[in-house]
């Protein structure tokens, strides 16, 4: 991932000094595992692990000779390492050491995922209930529908980013694994204690079933659930931008003093935060379809994923880091516009009543088909007189809804405080309060059956 996009903690874990520390490490206590089965002196453990150290510039060198940069690796260690290096890579094969590192990687970096999504949770709650019950145009197919809230809004997508959190945990649980198994997975040079002993010591859980490789679907998953939390980010950037077009202008992304948003319109106020949003899901469900792909490799193991997952598994866990934080930042300073929200409420004075009078008119005994012409005929006539007589104005006048509805029942109809009776009733089923302290907490999961 370019640097634009990625920030320094998420950077750390893929940087390449990192990756070959790791790598030694897991070459280290493997020596140190077969030490405390008897295998390897303890001396020759302990002063490998005295001795060893990585030359990049020397592994550079051989690899230039061998072609192989793992085998290079182990090879310009072991030439520093003395006597004891013949110990290195004992029992092991390459993806043993690739592998595993690269499975402690994805979990650390899936961990700062988890707690970049827990600073967006909040962030989203506690606007949940500022705005709870502030009233805003629902919008379908982008026509004007029903009334909601702009904190249920809000509710939404924070219902929806603990679903990736959920999906992240898992996709964290599938990549926590290692393996120490040799060159096709049955432990002929090795022992699977072993591997029990370096996978304990990073945090890791042994990959019961893998071959030369921890098996794909595993990398897979994690991706899909990078790729899905992504999409869910790119949603609330894309209701963002379509709530400021100038026509709406009900919300806009943060816009800090002295910012250009064009070079040649000093005017323009444009969503390029979200925009960015949008662009970079683009490239991590790409990722996800690539990852998909490794999946189908030959036998016990080829190398086709190798040069896609050097590429992909960085630059998505670069990607969404980045994207969680720039979310985070534009939901915690959004700019939220009520009188705007009123006005558009009003636009169409009334249309947004309609299926609540057909159901006053069912109530009242009149059959469907027969009260949704007769509420669709005013309606069509106050879309196209838009500066006639009011919706309300119109069923009032008609005597066929006069004498199937009092006018009382009617007026109730255009009440957005009915319209919007239950919305904290689904704040609760989601786990959010209204205001307090708890309003940013992450939601409860309901139990099956009830709230």
């Amino acid at each position: 991932m370019i640097a634009r996009y990625s920030r320094p903690e998420m950077a750390s874990i893929w940087d390449e000094g990192e990756r070959l520390r790791l790598m030694l490490e897991v070459e280290l206590l493997a020596v140190e595992g077969f030490a405390a089965i008897g295998v390897v002196p303890a001396a020759d453990a302990a002063e490998l692990r005295d001795r060893a150290r990585v030359d990049r510039a020397r592994m550079a060198e051989l690899e230039a000779q061998t072609g192989h940069d793992l085998a290079s690796f182990v090879q310009a260690v072991a030439e520093r390492a003395g006597p004891a290096g013949r110990w290195l890579h004992y029992g092991l094969t390459s993806n043993d050491v690739v592998d595993t590192v690269l499975c402690h990687q994805l979990t650390a970096a899936t961990d700062l995922l988890l707690r970049d999504l827990d600073e967006l949770l909040g962030a989203v709650a506690r606007q949940a209930a500022r705005y709870r019950d502030l009233p805003e145009m629902g919008r379908t197919h982008g026509v004007h529908a029903e009334p909601v809230t702009f904190g249920l809004k809000l509710a939404r997508w924070h219902a929806e980013l603990a679903r990736s959190r959920r999906r992240l945990q898992a996709a964290r649980a599938e990549v926590a694994v290692g393996k120490v198994s040799g060159p096709v997975g049955t432990y002929a040079g090795g022992d699977p204690r072993v591997e029990a002993f370096v996978c304990a010591r990073l945090g890791l859980e042994p990959a019961h079933g893998a071959t030369q490789i921890v098996p794909r679907d595993r990398h897979a998953a994690w991706l899909c659930a990078v790729a899905v939390t992504a999409g869910t980010l790119e949603f609330i950037a894309t209701e963002v931008r379509g709530l400021q077009r100038t026509e709406v202008r009900e919300v806009e992304e943060p816009f800090r003093a002295g910012q250009k948003g064009s070079s040649s319109m000093p005017h323009k106020r444009n969503p390029e935060k979200c925009e960015r949003i949008a662009g970079l899901a683009r490239l991590v469900r790409g990722y996800a379809a690539t990852a998909l792909q490794d999946q189908a490799l030959w036998h016990e193991r080829d190398i086709s994923h190798s040069s896609a997952e050097r590429i992909i598994l960085p630059d998505a866990a670069l990607a969404l880091d980045y994207m969680l934080d720039l979310s985070t930042g534009i939901v915690a300073d959004l700019h939220v516009y009520p009188e705007a929200m009123a006005a558009n409420l009003d636009r169409t004075r009334g249309l947004w009543a309609s299926g609540q009078v057909l159901l006053a008119l069912c109530a009242a005994g009149a059959g469907r088909e027969e009260a949704y012409r007769l509420v669709q005929e005013h309606a069509m006539a106050a879309w196209a007189e838009p500066a006639g007589p009011t919706f309300r104005e119109r069923l009032l006048g008609d005597p066929r809804l006069r004498a199937a509805l009092p006018a009382r029942a009617l007026e109730a109809c255009f009440d957005l405080r009915y319209q919007l009776r239950h919305v904290p009733a689904i704040f609760a089923r989601l786990g959010l309060a209204a205001e307090g302290p708890d309003a940013g907490a992450t939601p409860t999961v309901p139990r099956k059956g009830g709230l």
